[in-house]
């Protein structure tokens, strides 16, 4: 069940980035970027075991925000992608605030919903600022990444365009991992055993993997069907 629901997870998720653009542009891009922030951090709390691996959640998702980064880098440039970046940073801190805000009111003798975010998010503080640090990183690397490659294969072949799958594969698996690494260690570290951290962050990884080489697809999709602003 945990192996479909991923599936589902991941077409849902590139799914959305696609669509997000081409019906608000680059705009939308960014609204998804925000999206896909909160979410992840809500859904990488929850350790699942999936595909005869133990994992967090929130790989999809956070590979989406990393394929929205990607499209801007294509279609609109570093700046734009920059500017992604962010606003994926901004939006985690927000989150991070609120969602501490929210363990300290004092409930009402009719509450019912105070317990179940106590135990969500008050144990949680060293776990968004772990992803925060791994987002921040990672995603800047990603862009900076995506257009060294990108000068690289233009200035040795001349053109443009070619070597998508290359610019966008690699810039992501090497930022994947520092995403991860850092995550999981900033996270986790001393609070399970090192043998578990390990296993975790190499199933996180081989998630990455997968679904960085599935999400170069809808980047050529989405270069050919763009409507810049």
């Amino acid at each position: 069940m945990n192996e479909l629901l991923l599936i589902i997870s991941l077409l849902v998720s590139f799914g959305a980035t696609f669509v997000f653009m081409r019906l608000f542009g680059k705009a939308g891009l960014y609204a998804w970027i925000a999206i896909s922030a909160i979410l992840a951090n809500i859904e990488v709390t929850v350790l699942v075991n999936a595909f005869g691996m133990e994992q967090t959640l929130g790989n999809t998702l956070f590979a989406a925000s990393f394929l929205a980064t990607d499209i801007l880098s294509e279609i609109y440039g570093k700046k734009d992608a920059d500017r992604g970046v962010y606003i994926g940073i901004i939006t985690t801190v927000m989150f991070i605030v609120f969602s501490l805000l929210w363990t300290n009111y004092i409930p009402s003798e009719n509450d019912w919903a105070m317990p179940s975010i106590k135990s969500l998010f008050s144990s949680t503080p060293r776990i968004l600022i772990a992803s925060l640090a791994g987002y921040a990183i990672s995603e800047k690397l990603d862009v900076w990444l995506y257009h060294k490659w990108w000068n690289l294969t233009e200035k040795k072949t001349g053109d443009h365009n070619k070597f998508l799958w290359f610019r966008n594969n690699f810039s992501t698996l090497i930022s994947q991992f520092i995403n991860i690494v850092v995550f999981n260690f900033g996270a986790f570290y001393g609070t399970i055993p090192f043998a578990t951290l390990v296993e975790i962050t190499g199933a996180c990884y081989v998630i990455y993997i997968v679904t960085s080489l599935l999400d170069t697809p809808f980047v050529y999709f989405a270069r050919k069907f763009a409507k810049k602003d």
